[in-house]
């Protein structure tokens, strides 16, 4: 499963690169406006440090401005994918992208169906976001799992991407059931490091170490 960190802030994107697990990127516009600089500007300094797709999302909400955008935003960098909307727009200016050869994220995907939309748009990626199923009292990973299905069943090529994930289960849990990318906050990259037994067991080796050292 590859894994994008999902952050605005270069800084941040900079340190996962070093670790050299990061495949990829997303933004948006929230993200972006934490950093306090233009869209433009930090995806053109997140090109420079990883050299996978960097999602950027569209502000438009027709069509018509969508596809305005993403002619301006794909001109940043060979790598840009642009996000658009789980919305009947979004998924004709999915459509028109996947034409002429833009590659797109159709983002807040909340069901099978819409997943199955996008997929048939041409979308070369799809962004179920588990973490907000879950905090309305749903299972975000049965989402996975449908979409997982649907894809399979008739050949899509379109990406999986579990979106909005809160802490290290869900990463854990969308690689388990099939999901081509997660894309991760930097605060729950880090935790995928951790687990106690790991930090015991080196507590213990140094301590053996420094005893047969004496």
């Amino acid at each position: 499963m590859k894994l994008f960190i999902d952050t605005g802030i270069v800084e941040e994107i900079r340190k996962a690169a070093d670790w050299g697990i990061i495949d990829g990127v997303t933004t948006n516009p929230t993200l972006i406006a934490k950093s306090g600089r233009s869209q433009r500007d930090v995806i053109t300094e997140i090109s420079e440090i990883v050299d996978g797709p960097i999602s950027a999302e569209v502000i438009a909400t027709d069509s018509d401005g969508m596809i305005k955008e993403a002619q301006e935003l794909a001109t940043i960098h060979k790598n840009v994918i642009i996000k658009v909307p789980m919305t009947e727009d979004g998924i004709r200016a999915c459509k028109w992208m996947s034409k002429n050869n833009i590659k797109t994220n159709v983002t807040l995907v909340f069901s099978g169906n819409q997943a199955l939309l996008a997929a048939k748009a041409g979308a070369t990626f799809v962004s179920p976001f588990i973490g907000r199923l879950d905090d309305i009292g749903h299972d975000g990973m049965d989402l996975i799992e449908e979409i997982r299905t649907i894809f399979d069943n008739y050949g899509y090529t379109t990406e999986i991407i579990a979106a909005s994930v809160r802490h290290p289960t869900h990463v854990r849990d969308a690689a388990l059931l099939g999901a081509d990318v997660s894309t991760v906050p930097f605060n729950v990259l880090k935790k995928l490091f951790n687990h106690t037994m790991t930090d015991k067991g080196i507590a213990a080796f140094l301590s053996d170490y420094e005893k047969s050292s004496k």
